[in-house]
């Protein structure tokens, strides 16, 4: 019997159709994959631009210029009066109890100092007490207030006459973690960031705290950045507000927390957070805001003092002691509060902190040019042996020579002259170039360079090309004594009338001041009294080669070109 054949069905199966959420899945998985490699590839950059910047030289300091320092002993001529014009010049503030260094006292004839620590580079002088007791215009004793000995010598810290800056005009004192005041990273935690030493770079709880006490005092008194936060934004970031920015400030927080302990990046707080303005140069860091704000060094402050820095921490423009002092005190009073109710500080320690005023000192202006044409001489001294970037990134403090007293008498006494003379027809724009040194040493002192004092322009002390005139005859003289056996100090010479060739035929006869023939003189007088006639008849028997040779060998640059009857020199 035969089989019948097998059939395929009439009905056909269907294919389920695709799943849309496994097309979607697809589809997501390479955009994960992708997006994951770009953010992998992006917080390795964030960590590397961290690093790199975190562990490097984090800062520029510029190199600040000092005038010479006071040195005080018994018998110096100083006057009670300009003695404390001095310690005024130096923002010493007035205080009877000597509290922190940089204060000082007057009772009688007697001004008792507390002075700072300085570092001269020779020696470090620690601060200390001292008496010092005046006999009409001059010292007359000085003593060791805390013992009543008598001390020989006193240096006081030296004035700063400028600063060598970056292009950015940034200015801070470094310190050290160790180095601040307890109460300030008290007061910091206390209004800043309560969970510094527990959060990961973002605290959330700070987050809703402050914005349930701003929403409750309505308006800002809370910020909810942590301290890592503020520091990312000082340090690396630029302050344009945006969500991209705010991405990137969290990145780098959580970046930063896992790479360096909490100290490090506290102490880098300390010393990088904006706190105000001097003039064009922006003052970051505690170190620096205790010395601009009360002329005196952080670790010296009192309580209240340092609640008034962390106010600024909020703004330095919006609580400025300065300028907005009623509004500074109820800031620094509500971080005295905060402290308290951190059990930072007792309730007696925060009823007397505040009921002391803020103390901000005088407008203590860190000038980069206060006197221009001498810091001018200065940095080209300091170019032939340091790099530029040397001197306005390494912190370098160089002591100079300049004493401010000298040069200030010697501004005002151009300025004078200049205006006297120009009462004179036809005697209009004048100008001027001084340079006033120590007879003993040689050092200078005290240089104009023009008679606008305030900027800096073309210096003309150093580089203006003048006939040298009488300052050649002491290096005339000097050639000549070096030839024992033709001159002496009393070699008879002769001042009388000489006429020298000059070109085109013509003929030069110089004259002295008083128009007079003062026949045979020995060389002493002559050069004491500054004769022309025995000055040019000496040269000329000495040779005018010598006598460039001479300019040479004192440090005069500049190409020296010498024929029979003259020298003269070009720039080099």
């Amino acid at each position: 019997m035969a089989r019948r054949p097998r059939t395929r069905s009439s009905t056909v199966r269907r294919r389920k159709p695709k799943s849309r959420t496994s097309w979607l899945f697809r589809l997501l998985v390479p955009l994960v994959i992708i997006a994951g490699s770009v953010l992998a590839v992006y917080v390795g950059y964030l960590d590397y631009t961290v690093r790199q910047q975190f562990e490097g030289k984090r800062w520029s300091i510029p190199a600040r210029v000092y005038a010479s320092p006071v040195e005080l002993y018994a018998g110096y001529e100083i006057s009670a009066k300009n003695f404390e014009d001095l310690l005024l010049e130096l923002h010493y503030r007035q205080d009877p109890q000597l509290v922190g260094e940089g204060s000082y006292s007057v009772k009688g004839n007697v001004v008792n100092v507390r002075t700072r620590a300085f570092n001269f580079g020779d020696t470090a002088q620690e601060s200390r007490k001292i008496s010092v007791a005046f006999a009409g215009a001059a010292i007359g004793g000085l003593t060791d207030a805390g013992t009543g000995a008598n001390l020989a010598i006193v240096r006081m810290d030296p004035v700063q006459i400028g600063s060598f800056y970056p292009t950015r005009k940034e200015d801070r004192i470094l310190i050290k973690l160790d180095e601040a005041p307890p109460t300030l990273v008290q007061g910091l935690l206390s209004t800043e960031d309560r969970d510094f030493y527990s959060h990961f770079g973002l605290s959330p709880k700070s987050i809703a705290r402050a914005m349930w006490s701003n929403l409750k005092a309505g308006g800002m008194v809370q910020g909810g950045s942590t301290i890592t936060q503020q520091l990312v934004k000082n340090f690396f970031l630029t302050p344009k507000r945006t969500l991209r920015r705010k991405l990137k400030e969290a990145l780098m927080s959580f970046i930063l927390e896992y790479r360096y302990s909490k100290d490090e990046i506290l102490e880098a707080y300390l010393n990088e957070i904006f706190l105000g303005q001097d003039g064009a140069s922006a003052v970051h860091g505690f170190g620096l805001a205790s010395e601009f704000y009360f002329g005196q060094s952080l670790k010296t402050l009192s309580l209240h003092q340092v609640a008034t820095l962390v106010a600024l921490v909020r703004g330095p423009s919006e609580y400025d002691p300065r300028r907005k002092p009623e509004h500074t005190l109820e800031r620094r009073n509500l971080v005295l509060d905060s402290m308290l109710n951190e059990g930072y500080i007792t309730e007696q320690q925060a009823t007397e902190a505040k009921k002391q005023p803020l103390g901000v000192a005088a407008v203590i202006h860190r000038s980069a040019n206060r006197y221009p044409d001498f810091i001018d001489l200065v940095k080209r001294q300091l170019k032939q042996e340091y790099k530029e970037e040397d001197l306005t990134s390494e912190g370098l403090r160089i002591v100079t020579t300049l004493d401010t007293r000298i040069q200030d008498i010697l501004e005002q006494s151009i300025a004078n002259k200049l205006k006297q003379l120009e009462k004179s027809p036809k005697s209009n724009d004048l100008e001027s170039a001084a340079i006033v040194t120590r007879r003993d040493s040689g050092e200078i002192v005290a240089l104009s360079g023009g008679r606008k004092t305030e900027s800096t322009g073309f210096n003309r002390a150093l580089d203006a090309v003048r006939p040298i005139g009488s300052l050649i005859k002491p290096v005339v003289y000097l050639t000549a004594l070096e030839y024992p056996d033709r001159y002496t100090i009393a070699t008879p010479v002769s001042d009388t009338q000489i006429s020298i060739e000059a070109e085109r035929g013509k003929s030069w006869s110089p004259d002295n001041y008083d128009n007079r023939e003062h026949g045979i003189v020995p060389l002493h007088t002559a050069l004491t009294h500054s004769y022309n006639m025995a000055t040019v008849r000496i040269g000329m028997d000495i040779g005018l080669a010598k006598v460039a040779n001479t300019l040479k060998n004192m440090g005069v640059s500049g190409r020296w070109t010498c024929t029979r009857r003259s020298c003269w020199a070009r720039n080099p």
